[in-house]
């Protein structure tokens, strides 16, 4: 029992400090934007965790064939853009044909939750982490997770930080950017991060 429960610990650590929109500030403009209300949190995690995870066995498979050339890197950000819209329009037709309802609520955010910085960003650091089809899968799935605990801790924040008490100047956009980097301290300081200067 101890075994799993310091497994779980682990992960839900990994999850918070290797985190895209707290380690590298990928999507936060999404985070921010889909933290305001709850109904959002769940398609917006849906979509990307969708996305991160079968884009990134996707890139696994070109990635064992691209990088290892000479210049295969130069031609990875149009390769993970093209498979990210690929990807993009199969589900919105696949929505469509299917599950019309759904397609009719999902049409107008579903591009903010696939083209944002935290799908390319995934695609893009499991080619440095990444050395098998499962350590991609897992990434990929990590970083859906990841987005989905950045926006529940945002949200919980967001009435907090939207009060008369903030300075006018610093209440939405410019507050939650100075939260989210105060959260990310907190969690490096979680592991005793060290940075050399």
């Amino acid at each position: 029992m101890e075994i799993i429960t310091a497994i779980i610990s682990a992960a839900m650590v990994s999850i918070f400090v290797q985190n895209a929109i707290f380690e590298r500030a990928f999507g936060s403009n999404v985070t921010i934007y889909a933290s305001r209300k709850e109904s959002h949190i769940s398609g917006f995690t849906i979509g990307i965790t969708a996305m991160t995870t079968v884009a990134s066995a996707i890139t696994y498979f070109l990635d064992s064939a691209l990088l290892p050339l000479e210049f295969g890197w130069l031609l990875m950000p149009v390769i993970y853009v093209a498979i990210i819209s690929i990807l993009y329009i199969s589900a919105l037709l696949f929505l469509w044909r299917l599950f019309p309802k759904v397609f009719a609520r999902v049409k107008k955010y579903a591009h903010l939750a696939i083209f944002n910085c935290t799908v390319i960003g995934a695609l893009f650091l499991n080619s440095n982490y990444g050395s098998d089809i499962w350590s991609y899968i897992g990434y990929g799935l990590g970083t859906g997770i990841g987005f989905f605990l950045a926006c529940l801790l945002l949200n919980i924040a967001h009435e907090k930080l939207d009060s008369d008490k903030i300075p006018k100047a610093f209440r939405g956009y410019p507050i939650m950017l100075v939260y989210i980097g105060v959260i990310s301290l907190a969690f490096y300081a979680l592991v005793g991060y060290t940075v050399d200067f």
